[in-house]
């Protein structure tokens, strides 16, 4: 609403700074278009002016010697004409001595010479008057002008005698013109008036309304316009974006002419150093992290999963948060959902979706480009999960993969994540040898790279099974029955194989952890020697440093030798067994009395930690050297492996395998 209201008075006040211009410049038009107008009369009035002049002190002169000048009385003779006047032959002598004392008077210029002739027949006296010049003794420059035609006139009495009186009704040609220009003046004038007061009228109309759009709002319209969506999402990205800035810890004025000791030592980069601890007072307060992952497009991204906050009951039972190493003080998404959320992960193929396993069962789906609630979620039916979802994971290429998530009551259901309405496939897993019940309760879940049918779960009895989605050679799907990776005495909380990195395939190499407080390391049978009989398969090597239950275990995906794990005490121990297999290299107390329950590295090259606590605090990690690796750690790790076997502790499988871990596939 304020957008659109903003956009009608800017669209007024164009539109009158418009109207404004265009008065201007019709102005400037007219003012113009009135000078060259007038200019060719005002010129041609001047010439006019400027002959009658010359013709003037012409017939003055001839006024000057008695005769009538042209301009009193119409039909005067000018200069060259011939007069005849009646009367007796008694009067040519007076007038030829009267015009000859004319002459004399004048002689120092050009005069005009009058020539009598009497005519013997009719008593008429004939007067031409020709002009008499000088010598040409000088040069004179003249100006030649056009005159008027000589015209013969005979005078009378009567025209001698006639009253002149000028004609009331005679206009002359300049009159005319004068008339006409100040005519036209008028009207330009008045069109010119109309319009400036059209102008004016519309520009008061428009100010008006402008003063009226941007008038002072009433409490009801502030308060509408605070609480609109449009205004509040405004408010959100805006504050998101300033708060980004303020978090980044860059030097702006840093002179990078002056040196500067830093006052490290050579032990800095093996030190393991906090980056940030993310919580929010109103989101995470009471909650607990339940999963983490890291966004595999943006590495400064990361989510973590939160159980029920039991001090508020209008807030939902679970939520899932996008923290950004950027923002530091507040969430970038938050999504909710009806129940608590046990498990998260980003969708490695579309940077958008994130997916989330339920306490009720539910599979649901956030996109980012949306609001808080799923998009897409899973119906609470028999066809899929019905138990609590600790465990999911994604697996595929990107224009074929599925959602794998298994749920405590032994149920494995696989989705396409387009359409969560139904499973694509279910499999249950079984095992006859329980004596109670035949499920098996899946505790965590996990496929080893570039593994798209075989996979390990972790139970709540303590064994680790091998189990198939489909039937292939020598093994039939659902639970593998005669392998039993037997090693905890408690429930398995974590399970991580080996990732393919490096010139040796350590891949069948897995780690385990449990609440018995130790972590084990193992190495998966060969899928093509499946046993026929039961078979307890035993750890290589058991961890036992820790002081409370494991929650966590993760191979590092750059390093062969590196692993993390955090426990119920709220420490984070970084092990390379390439350096010692007894202590862990670095024992971090991350600060909290309450347990860490989660670890995850970063998807980009493993040097931060994501650390979730009980506390609801994901605290951000940073291993700095140790996460890279020397050329010689791949073959110090086979050295490390053929000691564990080599040391009397075995796994229970043929040499064969053993020789195919060491010298790589």
């Amino acid at each position: 609403m304020a957008d659109r209201r903003r956009a009608e008075i800017e669209a007024k006040r164009a539109k009158l700074a418009e109207l404004r211009k265009a008065r201007q410049e019709r102005q400037k038009a007219d003012t113009e278009r009135r000078s060259t107008e007038v200019a060719p009369y005002t010129a041609r009035r001047d010439v006019d002016e400027l002959v009658e002049s010359i013709l003037g002190s012409s017939r003055r002169g001839m006024d000057s010697g008695g005769l009538t000048p042209s301009s009193s009385v119409p039909g005067t003779p000018t200069l060259g004409q011939t007069i005849s006047l009646p009367g007796p032959s008694s009067l040519l002598s007076s007038l030829s001595g009267r015009l000859s004392r004319q002459s004399d008077a004048g002689s120092e210029q050009a005069s005009l010479g009058t020539t009598l002739v009497q005519s013997g027949t009719d008593n008429v006296v004939e007067r031409t008057m020709t002009p008499r010049l000088l010598p040409d003794l000088i040069d004179i420059e003249q100006e030649l002008y056009e005159l008027p035609q000589k015209e013969r006139v005979i005078y009378n009495k009567e025209v001698q005698t006639m009253p002149t009186e000028p004609d009331p009704t005679f206009v002359s040609e300049a009159e005319l013109r004068q008339r006409i220009s100040r005519e036209r003046e008028r009207e330009i004038e008045a069109e010119r008036i109309a319009r400036e007061q059209e102008l004016d009228e519309e520009s008061v109309q428009l100010d008006k309304e402008i003063e009226q759009e941007i008038r002072e709002l009433s409490e009801e319209e502030r308060t509408s316009i605070l609480t609109a969506p449009e205004f509040l999402d405004f408010v959100e990205q805006s504050s998101k974006i300033v708060q980004r800035a303020l978090n980044d810890n860059y030097d702006y004025i840093r002179d990078y002419t002056i040196g500067a000791d830093t006052g490290a030592d050579d032990s800095e980069g093996k030190r393991v150093k906090r980056v940030c601890a993310f919580s929010d007072e109103r989101y995470t307060k009471n909650r607990s992290i339940t999963d983490i992952d890291w966004s595999p497009k943006y590495p400064e991204l990361s989510c973590a999963s939160y159980n029920k906050n039991p001090a508020a009951l209008n807030e939902p039972d679970g939520i899932v948060a996008v923290w950004n190493l950027h923002l530091l003080e507040r969430p970038e998404f938050v999504f909710h959902s009806q129940s608590d959320v046990l498990s998260v992960t980003f969708s490695p193929f579309h940077s958008n979706l994130v997916f989330g396993g339920t306490y009720s069962g539910q599979i649901l789906l956030w996109d980012t480009r949306s609001k808080h609630l799923p998009v897409l979620k899973t119906p609470l039916s028999a066809a899929g999960h019905t138990h609590p979802v600790y465990a999911m994971q994604m697996v595929g290429t990107q224009n074929a993969h599925n959602l794998i998530t298994s749920s405590t009551d032994g149920l494995v259901c696989s989705w396409l994540v387009d359409m969560l309405a139904q499973p694509q496939e279910t499999l249950e897993l079984v095992h006859a040898g329980h004596s109670k019940t035949g499920e098996v309760a899946i505790t965590t879940l996990h496929f080893p790279d570039n593994e798209t049918t075989t996979f390990w779960v972790g139970t709540e009895e303590g064994n680790v099974y091998q189990a198939n989605r489909y039937d292939r050679a020598g093994a039939k799907a659902g639970l593998n029955q005669y392998d039993i990776y037997r090693g905890h005495s408690g429930p398995v909380m974590g399970v991580h194989f080996h990732p393919l990195v490096g010139p040796v395939d350590f891949s069948d190499l897995f780690l385990s952890c449990s609440v018995d407080w130790t972590v084990k390391l193992w190495r998966a049978k060969s899928l093509a020697k499946p046993s026929t009989t039961v078979h307890a398969v035993s750890p290589i090597y058991s961890f036992d440093e820790a002081d409370d239950y494991v929650y966590d275990v993760k191979w590092h995906p750059a390093h062969p030798a590196v692993f993390g794990t955090v426990d119920g005490s709220g420490k984070f121990l970084l092990w390379n067994l390439n350096s010692d297999t007894e202590v862990p290299v670095v024992a971090t107390h991350v600060g909290s009395d309450r347990a860490i329950n989660k670890l995850q590295w970063d998807s980009k090259d493993g040097r931060r930690a994501a650390l979730g606590g009980s506390d609801g605090k994901l605290y951000i990690y940073d291993i700095g050297d140790m996460a890279i690796p020397r050329e010689s750690e791949w073959s110090d790790m086979q050295r490390t492996i053929s000691g564990m076997v080599g040391g009397g502790q075995t796994n229970g499988v043929a040499d064969g395998d053993t020789t195919r871990v060491l010298a790589g596939r």
